[in-house]
């Protein structure tokens, strides 16, 4: 049983750590940074995708899937995509042993793939709004230090494409997306801002992003996930337009949403502890181990009592294991620990002549629950497990961020920083050097530090213009 790094002190090598223990990731595939995804770790991203589609659905969207191969006469279209991703794209130049006669991309995202399409299912405002989505993977060569699920060269992506009869309802979509994200996190227990980022960092041929950040301590952030509007941007070099109500020929507004597997990444950054990962119930690949502890004395009995407890919750709906291996109780139970499953049932004889199971959650909370209202028990108790998970995110969460108001200040910062911004780049410039990362734009909505209003530009000193704007380290 080797003892993890502890993750206030090693967070980069407590993360890897954790990931292989937990047996999530095999990274030993002959391609850096494509790694195989092993059956607890697909479980758990099952899980994770169920939670995105039951969301995203519920929004009005429907499922479609495209093409993993872009011609490249597509492709180019879009200049400012194209000079977005060229560092990045995989190339198809051959077929067997012929050469292409046009050279193929390996998707990197799927505006190029999709929106030729678009242009011949959008004729008329009443094919509008077009609201699809899909999950696949996409490929982007990434030349940074590669990390499991957080920074991969073949990603699993959620993408959701819209059409919109106008800026307003894109911008109504915009609202839809950010609203969704907030009922997906809420089922991950996972606190998160989202800001607008600044002109220079936004998506390549976006109006503007917003992106979807986690602090992770260490004034370290991750991006987990976008929204951008395009306006007419895509529009108009893929001849995506329809006829209005009123006979004009328009072009549609879109908008994008993408999530990938970085979600799972952040899950088990913000949820999980120096004994392992730690999942909430709705992605958990077990939501329940069920333990029995032999005794000379009970015969078979806890065994009979774990296997029927399985059963039963089973048919409940709850997923749920029966260890009922040959080894002994504490390597069962440490095992499950450093997998971060939410709930133990252990059964020995004191437990199976009481008619009852003792329970433990991954948060160390123990309890006592009586087997002939067992379901019920069950319920009661993943609730309160995922309240207590949710609240100390918050907290965690709560104390990630920190004003500054001085350039000075942002060096040695171990927080997340809250600055007044006058909105200038060259301001902007200023704050990422002096904190030696990245302006990460302007929250929507409510900052995450209540100070008031901005008094000046941390950078320049102007009070003209002012906004609130987070600058971090991202990861």
């Amino acid at each position: 049983m080797a003892t993890l790094p502890k993750k206030a002190e090693e967070f980069i090598d407590w993360y890897l750590a954790v990931v292989e223990a937990a047996g999530l990731s095999d990274k030993r595939y002959p391609v850096k940074g494509m790694n195989v995804w092993t059956p607890y770790g697909f479980r758990a991203r099952r899980n994770l995708d169920r939670v995105m589609i039951r969301e995203i659905e519920a929004t009005g969207a429907e499922a479609v899937e495209f093409p993993t191969l872009i011609p490249e006469t597509e492709f180019a279209k879009e200049k400012e995509h194209i000079k977005g991703f060229d560092a990045q794209v995989y190339w198809v130049t051959r077929g067997g042993s012929s050469p292409l006669d046009v050279n193929l991309v390996l998707r990197p995202t799927s505006e190029t793939a999709m929106y030729p399409i678009f242009a011949l299912w959008v004729r008329s405002h009443q094919d509008l709004p077009l609201n699809v989505y899909q999950i696949v993977n996409t490929f982007r060569y990434e030349t940074k230090t590669t990390r499991p699920f957080v920074r991969v060269r073949e990603i699993h992506f959620f993408e959701e494409h819209t059409c919109q009869v106008d800026e307003a309802a894109a911008t109504g979509r915009v609202a839809s997306n950010l609203a969704a994200f907030g009922r997906m996190a809420t089922a991950f227990g996972l606190p998160f801002v989202a800001v607008r980022r600044p002109e220079w960092d936004k998506f390549a041929g976006a109006y503007y992003s917003i992106a979807l950040d986690i602090p992770l301590g260490g004034a370290r952030t991750l991006q987990i996930g976008s929204v951008h509007h395009y306006r007419e941007n895509f529009a108009r070099p893929y001849g995506i337009r329809y006829e209005a109500s009123d006979g004009t020929t328009r072009y549609v507004h879109q908008t994008t949403f993408g999530l990938s597997e970085r979600l799972l990444g952040a899950i088990l950054a913000v949820h999980g502890d120096d004994r392992g990962a730690v999942f909430p119930t709705a992605i958990a690949p077990f939501e329940v181990v069920v333990v029995p502890i032999p005794a000379a004395r009970a015969g078979d009995r806890p065994q009979q009592v774990a296997a029927e407890i399985a059963r039963r919750l089973t048919a409940a709906g709850r997923r749920v294991h029966l260890d009922d291996g040959p080894e002994r109780p504490g390597a069962k139970y440490y095992r499950w620990e450093v997998r971060g499953v939410p709930l133990r049932l252990e059964i020995g004889a004191r437990e199976a002549e009481a008619g009852e199971a003792a329970a433990v959650d991954r948060l160390g909370q123990r309890a006592v629950l009586p087997l002939a209202t067992l379901e019920a028990a069950v319920d009661r108790t993943l609730e309160a497990f995922d309240r207590a998970l949710a609240e100390r995110a918050a907290a965690s969460f709560r104390s990630a961020f920190s004003l500054a108001s001085d350039l000075a200040d942002l060096a040695a910062s171990t927080t997340v920083r809250q600055v007044g911004w006058c909105g200038a780049e060259a301001c902007g410039h200023r704050i990422e050097t002096a904190i030696d990362g990245a302006l990460l734009g302007v929250p929507e909505g409510t900052p995450p530090v209540d100070g008031g209003s901005p008094a000046a530009c941390i950078a320049c000193g102007t009070t003209d213009g002012l906004r609130w704007a987070l600058a971090g380290r991202p990861l």
